[in-house]
């Protein structure tokens, strides 16, 4: 529902844009899908657990395994039996990092497929160290601080968003930053921190403990979660000291685009860029260096400072998906490496190959059919 009514805004904007501007209303892409399909579609959604197997048709099961990545995220064992013979397809999806802040690790790969689909995000480079990251986030706050601007960290609202209050909180309760006061304006990243809050038994003991800890101090690491449009507004009126957390990731849609064009123009904020972004997107504009962006159809100068941190991704890199795959005990039958930019997915192929001697690993072209 939350990308539904982003998308039905969007082309309400472009009409009025248009309309405004004396320009043919002809051409405006129409919402994939509206509020209402989508919450006419979570009604056939059925909630399943980690481990146990889920038959979905008269010859096919599946297993879903926690992915390690964002709060219910699975990997996938699919056993097809055609003939009295079974077949296993195992889907990686999203892995996550091991040894990462608030998910557990990801689960132990399958020991053997006849087909793999295996994601490669990260599949040409390896991610920063947690300390390094540390002092990134640290050396930005800092920055920020004494330039009396704000900072905005444009987040992912499920996953990203969590993950980057831990670690705020974190730096505060060691004393690394100083007492922080903390907007989280997206309905859809407020809606994901409370479901993450309520499910902490899918939660590793550090985040656990961290949680606790906030409660107990809560004028340390002062969190609030921005419910209204007028309250978002209101943020606007802000020039200095407060850290705003908002959805879309890669600044595309929702409420970050209102925050961006009211800090990117000014020299004492700064722009904290925490995760992924796509070629294409106001995300991967900011980090390539851009002057000048527009946003709602306007020039918006980009005089704030960009900071780009590489240690927060909730996907693995190369050396994490290398040692997932690593559990199998044989090579796959086929192995297909997806879910990733063409240069990334080319060059874990060869990481694939290279490291683990596998022979059958493809590169797999839109439309190809696959018989397995």
């Amino acid at each position: 529902p939350d990308s539904a009514h982003i998308q039905e805004k969007e082309a309400e904007w472009q009409l009025r844009h248009r309309r405004r501007g004396g320009k043919a209303e002809r051409g405006i892409p129409a919402p994939l899908y509206s509020v209402a399909q989508a919450l006419a579609s979570l009604k056939l959604l059925r909630a399943v657990s980690y481990g146990q197997p889920e038959k979905t048709a008269e010859n096919i099961s599946v297993i879903f395994r926690d992915a390690g990545h964002i709060l219910g995220s699975a990997f996938l064992e699919v056993t097809v039996r055609r003939e009295g013979k079974p077949r296993r397809l195992v889907f990686s999806g999203d892995l996550g990092m091991s040894n990462r802040l608030v998910m557990c690790d990801p689960a132990p790969s399958p020991t053997e497929a006849d087909v793999l689909l295996i994601e490669s995000t990260y599949g040409d480079r390896l991610h920063r160290s947690m300390p390094e990251t540390e002092d990134e986030i640290v050396a930005a706050f800092e920055r920020t601080l004494a330039a009396k601007g704000n900072l905005i960290i444009p987040a992912f609202a499920v996953g990203r968003t969590q993950e980057i209050i831990y670690i705020l909180a974190d730096l505060v309760r060691r004393k690394r930053l100083s007492p922080l006061k903390v907007y989280v304006d997206s309905p859809m990243a407020n809606a994901a921190t409370r479901i993450t809050l309520a499910n902490q038994h899918l939660l590793d003991a550090e985040t656990c403990e961290l949680i606790a800890w906030m409660k107990a101090h809560p004028r340390q690491m002062s969190l609030e979660l921005v419910a209204d449009v007028e309250r978002s507004i209101q943020l606007n009126d802000i020039r200095s000291g407060a850290v705003i957390i908002s959805a879309s990731g890669m600044c595309e849609a929702g409420r970050i685009k209102y925050h961006l064009r009211e800090n990117l123009p000014r020299s004492e904020c700064s722009i904290l860029i925490a995760g992924f972004q796509a070629a294409g997107t106001l995300g991967r504009r900011l980090v390539d260096g851009a002057k000048l962006v527009h946003i709602f159809g306007q020039p918006v100068p980009v005089r704030a400072r960009i900071y780009t941190v590489g240690g927060l991704s909730a996907h693995a890199d190369q050396a994490a998906l290398l040692k997932w795959l690593g559990g199998f005990h044989k090579a796959p039958g086929s192995t297909f490496v997806v879910h990733g930019e063409a240069g990334a997915s080319a060059n874990f192929k060869r990481a694939i190959e290279a490291t683990l001697g596998w022979s059958d690993v493809r590169l797999p072209l839109p439309g190809e059919f696959i018989s397995a």
